[in-house]
């Protein structure tokens, strides 16, 4: 038995019946009689409200760095706040939990999801029907417009970070760029270009090396640019873990940081103050990020529109010990 049928039985609209069944106000005597006894008589029960569980879920692709830690951090703290668990999602590195994941997190309906892994459209419309929402972190691939996310200002970072360089006299400036296609690795190279261009100072592909975003990763990249007759003086890392191996490959080499060379990474994790010397680093907030997106979600499940489907949150340059100024006639 439904609302419309009852609706046209009585030949009256569908929201009157609502208003007779959630005793709200405007509706004459007679209708609400009348509405009342086909209620009885077809027994109709107005269906139990469906209650999300006391949690939210948090979703990773692979949770083997320091990175994820500080988006936890930040995921937990909302958590405290509203009195609500936190479950925590891995897929793994073959992403093999991934088929049973949406399975189960709609059967334990969290009262929302903070993505860090991509979800697939499939994925995103069965969370959408059971009325779970979401929101994806640092979206790494172009999103629709209705897919809320929370992310850095990377482009501005990318941007800040080399001009850094450039204002301490450093000419020729190489990068080590994340994988093709990673969204923000492309909006922190395409800020590094932008900083070059504003120099004035020409964009030499071959000082572009791409590389994973991993301590070994960075090592081998940072060893082939180094290892070349005219090698760079500075280098600007895609993420702290690749300048970690920067600061490898150049003490193998016989190089000093920052006399020799120039190390500038991205993330700003806690063991860029650690490191000999502290690494000079662009400050993305990732604590503060985490609590934006939970913040988000939260919302949405509660029904409130949002000023804003997209939130990016400002990058910032931290000068430490690991960048030096270059006389700027010395090529």
């Amino acid at each position: 038995m439904t609302i419309a049928y009852i609706a046209e039985s009585a030949g009256v609209s569908v929201p009157t019946v609502s208003k007779v069944i959630n005793g709200h106000s405007g509706v004459a005597a007679d209708t609400r009689a009348r509405v009342e006894a086909l209620i009885s008589r077809y027994g109709y029960r107005k269906p139990a409200l469906v209650r999300r569980s006391q949690t939210l879920e948090l979703v990773f692709d692979e949770l083997g760095d320091m990175w994820g830690v500080e988006i936890i951090r930040g995921v937990e703290r909302v958590a405290r706040e509203h009195r609500l668990g936190v479950v925590l999602t891995e897929f793994g590195p073959q992403r093999n939990s991934i088929r049973y994941w949406i399975d189960d997190t709609l059967t334990r309906r969290p009262a929302c999801v903070v993505t860090v892994a991509q979800l697939s459209e499939e994925q995103r419309n069965r969370l959408r029907a059971r009325g779970i929402p979401f929101v994806v972190f640092d979206p790494t691939v172009e999103l629709p417009d209705d897919v809320p996310f929370v992310g850095a200002t990377n482009w501005a970072g990318g941007r800040s970070a080399t001009r850094h360089l450039v204002e301490l006299g450093h000419r020729r400036i190489a990068m080590i760029a994340g994988p093709q296609g990673v969204l923000c690795c492309q909006a922190r190279l395409d800020g590094y270009r932008s900083a070059l261009e504003a120099a004035g100072l020409p964009i030499e592909t071959d000082l572009v090396v791409r590389a994973g975003l991993t301590r070994e990763d960075g090592c081998a990249a940072a060893r082939e640019l180094l290892s070349r007759p005219r090698r760079p003086t500075a280098i600007f890392a895609s993420n702290d873990l690749q300048a970690l191996g920067i600061y490898q490959a150049a003490r193998a080499l016989g190089l000093t940081i920052p006399g020799d060379l120039s190390v500038v990474g991205f993330d700003d994790l806690p063991v860029a103050t650690l490191v000999d010397p502290p690494l000079t680093t662009i400050r993305q907030p990732l604590t503060e990020m985490a609590v934006a997106a939970t913040e988000l979600a939260l919302a949405l499940g509660r029904g409130e529109r949002a000023p804003q489907v997209g939130l990016e949150l400002a990058t910032t340059l931290s000068v430490r010990g690991s960048t030096a100024r270059r006389d700027s006639t010395i090529t």
